[in-house]
C-alpha cells in the first residue's frame, strides 16, 4: 500500500475517533449540567453547557439548553445568538424557534419574530403556542406601524402620563384610586368597570364620576385593556416557564370541562385558552352577565388542580 494512501486513511480514521470523542465529551457535560440543574446550581450547569457546546458545536440539545438558561439569567444577547445557531440547520427545533421569536418580539424586531413563528405554523398550523404568539406579534407589529388615531393622539400629547390628581374628582374617588395604585390617566384606561367596582368602598357614584370625566375627553374605561391583557398573558407565561403548569397554558378552555354557563361567560370575553383565562381577574369574570360565585369557584378549583390561578390585582 502506498505511504500517502495509508496516511490519508489514518487521517480519516483519526478524525472519526476525534469526532466520537468530542460527541462523548458533549454528552458527559450535558449529563453533568442536568445533574447540576436538579441540584439547583444553574451557574454550574451553564458552565457545563458551555463546555458541551465547545466540544460539539452542532449539538442542538446543548445549544438549546444553553440558550434557554442564559435567557433565564438575563443574558438575552447571547441567548439570541445561540438560538440562531440552533435553528440554522433544518429542520429547526420548534421550541428554539418559539423562544427566539419571543426574544425578537421583546427587542421590537417583529418581522424576525413572525418569520420564526411562521416556520412552526407552516409545518404545524394548529400549534397553539405558536398561534398565540403569532397573534401577539402581529398585534404589536400593527400597533407599531399603523397606530389607531386616538392612541397616536394620546401618545403625542403625553396624556397617558397625566396624574389623576390633575382632574376634578371628588375626595372619595381620588382616595379610592390612590388605594388601587391608579396614578395616571393611562392606568385608568387599562382598567375595566368590573375591576374598579371590585374594590372595597368604590361604588357606582365614583364610577359614574370617573366615566363622565373620561367621556368629556373622548375616552373610556378599558380603552387600553386589550394591550393590558396581552401584557398580562405574557407575564403568566413568563411566570410559568420551567414549571409543570406551563404545559397547560396553551390548551383550550374545553379541557377544563366547565359547565355551560361558565363556558359561555368565557366565550363572551374571547377567552380561548387556559393561558387567556389565567390573565384575567375575578372581577372581570364577575362583571359578565349571569356569571356568579358558583361559576367563579368552579373555575378557581379547576385551575388550582393544574397549579394555576386567576390573575391577582392589588387592592
Amino acid at each position: 500500500m502506498p505511504e500517502d494512501t495509508a496516511n490519508a486513511m489514518e487521517t480519516v480514521i483519526g478524525a472519526s475517533e476525534a469526532e466520537q470523542a468530542d460527541r462523548q465529551a458533549c454528552l458527559d457535560h450535558l449529563n453533568k449540567a442536568k445533574n447540576a440543574l436538579e441540584a439547583g446550581e444553574r451557574e454550574e450547569a451553564v458552565e457545563h453547557l458551555r463546555q458541551a457546546v465547545a466540544a460539539d458545536p452542532a449539538s442542538h440539545e446543548a445549544l438549546f439548553l444553553l440558550a434557554y438558561h442564559l435567557d433565564l439569567m438575563g443574558e438575552e444577547d447571547e441567548a439570541v445568538a445561540l438560538y440562531e445557531r440552533c435553528v440554522h440547520e433544518q429542520p429547526a427545533p420548534v421550541n428554539a424557534l418559539i423562544n427566539l421569536a419571543v426574544l425578537y418580539e421583546d427587542r421590537g424586531d417583529y418581522a424576525a419574530a413572525e418569520r420564526c413563528l411562521r416556520q412552526v405554523l407552516d409545518t404545524n398550523p394548529n400549534h397553539e403556542r405558536a398561534r398565540l404568539f403569532m397573534k401577539d406579534v402581529q398585534a404589536s407589529r400593527s400597533m407599531h406601524v399603523e397606530e389607531d388615531e386616538s392612541r397616536s393622539l394620546l401618545r403625542r400629547s403625553a396624556m397617558l402620563d397625566i396624574p389623576v390628581t390633575d382632574f376634578e374628582l371628588s375626595v372619595r374617588a381620588r382616595n379610592c384610586l390612590k388605594k388601587m395604585n391608579i396614578r395616571t390617566l393611562g392606568d385608568l384606561l387599562r382598567i375595566t368597570e368590573a375591576e374598579l367596582l371590585s374594590y372595597k368602598n368604590f361604588g357606582e357614584t365614583s364610577l359614574q364620576e370617573i366615566k363622565q370625566m373620561l367621556a368629556a375627553k373622548g375616552l373610556r374605561l378599558g380603552q387600553l385593556a386589550d394591550d393590558y391583557h396581552r401584557h398580562a398573558r405574557r407575564e403568566v407565561y413568563e411566570q410559568a416557564r420551567g414549571s409543570a403548569a406551563e404545559a397547560f397554558l396553551e390548551k383550550p378552555i374545553n379541557d377544563l370541562n366547565l359547565t355551560i354557563r361558565a363556558r359561555k361567560a368565557l366565550q363572551s370575553l374571547n377567552i380561548r385558552t387556559i393561558g387567556d383565562l389565567c390573565s384575567r381577574t375575578e372581577a372581570e369574570l364577575m362583571g359578565v352577565k349571569n356569571f356568579g360565585s358558583t361559576s367563579l369557584e368552579e373555575i378557581k378549583e379547576r385551575l388550582g388542580e393544574l397549579g394555576l390561578s386567576l390573575r391577582q390585582i392589588e387592592s
